[in-house]
C-alpha cells in the first residue's frame, strides 16, 4: 500500500505524551516515526541505551512506551535485544508466546558510534532478527555535550572546545554506516526527518519486516548541542540532505542505492550557518575551515553515488 501520511499519524501512538524531551529534539521524532512502521496488530520490545531518550522517557517505574520496554546500559543495548529474540525464538517455537513480537534497540550516536560498537557489531554479525535505529544527534549530549567519532569536524564540543588554539574537533565523522554495511545484513539504511517523514517509515518499515539484522540511521538533531532555535529543527534535516552532509540512503542485499538526490547540491555553509557549534566557522580567518568541509562533503558524495551507480 502507498505511503499516506495522514493514515499514519491516525494511528495509536507507541511513544506517548509526557516524557522529558527538549522542545526541538529529534530522538522523538525518530523514534515515534520508526514505532509508527509498525503494523498494529505486532508487538514490540524496545530495548534503550543509556541516552537522552533513556532518561527523559523512562524513570522506574514509569514509561513513555505502550510497548514492553527494557533500559540497557550504555554499551550492550544490541547484546541485551539480541537475547530477548533468542528466547523469542524458542518461546515461539514451544507455543508459549502466540503473539507477533518486532524488536528494536535505540541508542544515540555515543552509545552506537562509540561504547556500544562492540556488541552492535556482534549482533549484527549472528544475524539477529531485530533493528538498531541511531538515533544520531553527533555528540554526548545526556552527559555535557562530550564530541564523540560522530561529531563532525570542526564542531564546538566541551571535549574539543573552540578557542585561540584549538579550531574545534580536528577529526572527521566515523562514517558508522558504513561500518555497519561491511558486516553484510540483509538491511540497511541513513534517514532523517524531510518532507512527509516518506523516507523514515519507508525505510523502518523496511528494517522491521526484513528477515534478519537491519540497522537504521537517523541524523536526530539536538537544540542544546548544535545551538538552533526549536522551530528550525525540519529545515536543518532538509538542508543536511540538500547539502549532502547527510546523503539518504539504503543497502538491501548488498545493493547500494540513493533515495534522495538534491535538485540542487546547496553549498554546506547553509547548512552550517543555522548552527551555533560552528559559528567559529564564519569569523575572518576561518574561511579554510568551510573550504575543508566542503572538500570532505564533496569527495563523500561522489564516492557515494559510484557504490550506488
Amino acid at each position: 500500500m502507498a505511503y499516506n501520511l495522514k493514515k499514519e499519524v491516525e494511528k495509536k501512538e507507541r511513544l506517548v505524551g509526557g516524557h522529558r524531551l527538549c522542545a526541538g529534539c529529534g530522538a522523538g521524532v525518530a523514534v515515534r516515526g520508526v514505532l509508527r512502521a509498525l503494523e498494529p496488530e505486532d508487538k514490540a520490545v524496545v530495548a534503550n541505551a543509556t541516552s537522552c531518550l533513556e532518561v527523559s522517557t523512562f524513570m522506574y517505574p514509569y514509561t513513555a512506551y505502550e510497548d514492553s520496554y527494557i533500559h540497557t546500559a550504555f554499551e550492550n543495548a544490541a547484546a541485551t535485544l539480541s537475547g530477548v529474540e533468542a528466547a523469542y525464538k524458542v518461546m515461539k517455537k514451544k507455543g508459549k508466546i502466540p503473539d507477533t513480537f518486532k524488536f528494536i534497540a535505540f541508542g544515540g550516536d555515543g552509545g552506537t558510534y562509540d561504547i556500544g560498537l562492540q556488541s552492535l557489531s556482534g549482533a549484527m554479525e549472528r544475524g539477529h532478527d531485530l533493528v538498531y535505529v541511531c538515533y544520531d544527534n553527533e555528540a554526548y549530549m545526556n552527559t555535557g555535550i562530550q564530541r564523540s567519532s560522530s561529531t563532525p569536524r570542526f564542531a564546538d564540543a566541551t571535549t574539543s572546545p573552540v578557542g585561540s588554539v584549538s579550531p574545534g574537533k580536528i577529526q572527521n565523522k566515523k562514517n558508522l554506516t558504513e561500518i555497519i554495511a561491511a558486516h553484510n545484513i540483509p538491511y540497511a539504511a541513513q534517514t532523517t526527518f524531510i518532507g512527509n517523514f516518506k523516507d523514515l517509515h519507508e525505510k523502518a518499515h523496511k528494517a522491521i519486516y526484513t528477515k534478519g539484522a537491519s540497522f537504521l540511521n537517523v541524523l536526530s538533531p539536538c537544540p542544546r548541542g548544535w545551538r538552533y532555535e526549536a522551530e528550525d529543527l525540519a529545515e536543518i534535516c532538509q538542508l543536511a540532505v540538500d547539502t549532502c552532509v547527510w546523503p539518504l540512503y539504503e543497502i538491501e542485499d548488498g545493493k547500494w542505492r540513493l533515495t534522495y538526490e538534491p535538485k540542487r547540491k546547496k553549498p554546506v555553509e547553509e547548512f552550517l550557518a543555522k548552527q551555533g557549534r560552528f559559528k567559529h566557522m564564519f569569523e575572518p580567518g576561518n574561511e579554510w575551515m568551510i573550504e575543508n568541509t566542503q572538500e570532505y562533503v564533496d569527495k563523500e558524495w561522489e564516492k557515494l553515488l559510484k557504490k550506488c551507480k
